[in-house]
């Protein structure tokens, strides 16, 4: 087990995650402030249940100890308790939170161990409101208008293979995926170059708060806020009165575009998955029923 954290060593890691977090925030606490909702981010904050109190508490991640006198307001954080050498997260905490931690472990490991797919083109946005009345963000027109992204999506196909952009999918556009998707196959069909799933690597760091250290966390959110713009400039949505050029995935250029963005992310995804899955492997190899390694894959 590593040394103790002296108090000037934790107390800068965590005045350097707050400004960063500050940074990452302010533009969503202004808008609240003034009552403006925005389609493009408020999503990360909605879906996500990212609240910014949390994301503003630094957190050193398990097995790591805290010293000194400033230490002691993290007792009465969830997890934490007073350790022989310091305050932390407590071993009880960790084997409660063993199955969450198995779970995500093995999520990822399935997924980086596939080829990562582009051939998407975003159409899991359009098949949203596909020959529906009633576009899921109100007030931000359609683009080509109903008629013509409904025409986009019938020429384009439908190849998602994220679930949870599949269940909210209009009826009709659910069977006009390459295949059904379920929440029991999941791990069956999660693939690292889909843009939600890579999104989605912020929502299992948050899950697994505090166990793991939340740099990473923060990480995982710019890259998402990433994603979020690639996803919604390829949608069906006229985004230009909130300064979004459109990606226009209807034609062979846009396409080419979108695949580039993209990869990109899901290379910069590929780094924090493979972090995430060895930090996984290594809190499971701490579990205190469990002591063999743990595959980090």
């Amino acid at each position: 087990m590593s040394e103790p954290l002296q108090p000037q060593v934790w107390a800068a890691r965590a005045a350097a995650h707050r400004a960063r977090a500050e940074a990452f925030l302010a533009p969503h606490t202004e808008r609240r402030r003034r009552g403006e909702a925005h389609p493009v981010w408020d999503f990360l904050f909605d879906y996500y249940s990212l609240r910014p109190g949390r994301l503003r508490r630094w957190h050193p991640g398990y097995p790591a100890r805290l010293t000194g006198p400033a230490a002691e307001e993290y007792l009465g954080l969830a997890g934490y308790r007073r350790l022989p050498d310091g305050i932390g997260v407590g071993p009880e905490h960790l084997a409660a939170r063993t199955g969450a931690v198995e779970h995500i472990h093995r999520l990822l490991s399935q997924t980086a161990a596939r080829p990562a797919r582009f051939g998407c083109f975003g159409m899991h946005e359009w098949a949203m409101v596909y020959r529906s009345p009633a576009p899921r963000h109100a007030g931000v027109p359609l683009r080509l208008g109903p008629a013509g992204t409904d025409a986009v999506l019938e020429a384009t196909g439908l190849r998602c293979s994220h679930y949870d952009a599949f269940r909210f999918f209009t009826s009709a556009a659910t069977g006009r995926n390459e295949r059904p998707l379920t929440r029991d196959t999941q791990l069956a069909h999660e693939q690292p170059g889909c843009l939600h799933a890579n999104m989605d690597l912020a929502k299992w760091l948050m899950k697994l708060s505090p166990l793991v250290a939340s740099e990473l966390l923060l990480d995982a959110l710019e890259l998402a806020a990433e994603a979020r713009e690639l996803d919604m400039r390829a949608s069906p949505y006229d985004l230009a009165a909130f300064g979004f050029t459109p990606i226009r995935v209807e034609s062979p250029d846009g396409r080419a575009e979108y695949v580039r963005d993209q990869s990109r992310i899901a290379e910069r995804a590929a780094v924090l998955r493979a972090q995430l899955t060895r930090r996984c492997a290594d809190l499971l190899a701490e579990t205190p029923a469990r002591r063999e390694p743990i595959d980090p894959v």
